[in-house]
C-alpha cells in the first residue's frame, strides 16, 4: 500500500498534523511526502522548511518525496483537458457572498436537515449555461450531476455521499488562478498511485466528490479511505495553525522532547462524527 502525508505550507506544524502523521506512519504503508502549496497567496517557503525540519526532528521519514503542487501546473491542466472533452467544465463569476445569498433564497427545509452537520456552500449552477470564457479571472467549475457515491471507510464503515446535494458544482480553479484542494489532491492521488488516504474526519465530506472526480478523469478504482478523530481546541473547535500553544516549534522551544510531542497527540480531546 502507498499512502501519503501532505502538509500545506501555510503555517507551522502543530499537534493536529502530528496526530495525522501518527496514523500515516503507523499504517505500515509506504509513505509519500507531498507539499500541498496550491494556495499560492498563503504558502511560504519558510513554513515548508520548518515543516520538513519538524518532521525530521519527530522521526517521521518518508519513503518518497513527491515535490510540490506548485510544480505540477501542467498535470492539472491535462486533467482539465480531460474534463473539458466531456463538456464538464465551465466558467463562473459568482462570489461566495452571491452563492450564500442564493442558498438562503432557495432554502429547502428537507435538504437543510440532511446537510445540517455540513458547514459548506452549495452552488446552484447559476453559470452553467452562461457560456462565460474559460480564462483567468473566472472560477472554473465541474458539472456535478445527482448520484450517490458509496465507499467503506476503514474506521467509520459504509458511507454514502451525493456531491450534487452536498456542494453542487464545485470549483476546480479559483478566479485568482489557484488550483483548488479538490482538484489538486484528486489528481495527485491518482497520478502518484496513492491507494490509501489517511486524513482527519473534518475532510470526510470531500470523499464522495473526490471519488466522482477521479472516476471522471479515468481512475478505475478509488483509493481506500481512513478518517481519524481530531485533536480539538474545544468541544466544537479544532486546532489551527494559529494555535501557538500546540505548535511543534513552540513546544520544542519550551524543552519538549520528540517523544513527548508524539505522546501528546493521544491525550487530546477528540471528536466523533
Amino acid at each position: 500500500m502507498l499512502t501519503r502525508f501532505a502538509p500545506a505550507p501555510t503555517g507551522w506544524l502543530h499537534l493536529g498534523h502530528v496526530l495525522n502523521a501518527e496514523y500515516v506512519w503507523g499504517s505500515g504503508a509506504t509513505v509519500l511526502l507531498r507539499i500541498e502549496d496550491h494556495d499560492r497567496e498563503r504558502s511560504r517557503p519558510e513554513y515548508e522548511a520548518g515543516i520538513l525540519e519538524d518532521l525530521a526532528w519527530l522521526g517521521y521519514r518518508p519513503d518518497i518525496f513527491a515535490g510540490r503542487q506548485s510544480d505540477r501546473d501542467h498535470v492539472y491542466r491535462e486533467a482539465i483537458d480531460i474534463l473539458r472533452a466531456q463538456g464538464l467544465v465551465y466558467a463562473c463569476d459568482c462570489t461566495r457572498i452571491e452563492v450564500r445569498g442564493a442558498m438562503r433564497e432557495a432554502r429547502d427545509p428537507e435538504l437543510e436537515v440532511r446537510r445540517s452537520n455540513v458547514n459548506e456552500l452549495r452552488y446552484s449552477g447559476h453559470c452553467r449555461d452562461r457560456a462565460l470564457p474559460l480564462v483567468d479571472g473566472y472560477g472554473w467549475r465541474l458539472r456535478v450531476d445527482p448520484g450517490v457515491e458509496r465507499f467503506v471507510d476503514q474506521r467509520l464503515g459504509p458511507q454514502e455521499h451525493d456531491p450534487s446535494e452536498q456542494c453542487g458544482d464545485f470549483l476546480l480553479r479559483d478566479r485568482r488562478g489557484n488550483w483548488t484542494y479538490q482538484l489538486a489532491v484528486t489528481v495527485d492521488d491518482w497520478r502518484q498511485g496513492i491507494d490509501l488516504v489517511i486524513r482527519g474526519i473534518d475532510l470526510v465530506a470531500s470523499t464522495g466528490r473526490q471519488i466522482r472526480l477521479a472516476r471522471l478523469l479515468g481512475r478505475e478504482r478509488p483509493p481506500s479511505f481512513l478518517h481519524h478523530p481530531l485533536i480539538m481546541k474545544s468541544t466544537d473547535q479544532k486546532l489551527s495553525k494559529s494555535d501557538n500553544d500546540t505548535g511543534v516549534r513552540d513546544l520544542r522551544a519550551r524543552g519538549w522532547t520528540s517523544e513527548q510531542v508524539r505522546a501528546a497527540t493521544h491525550r487530546g480531546v477528540t471528536t466523533e462524527p
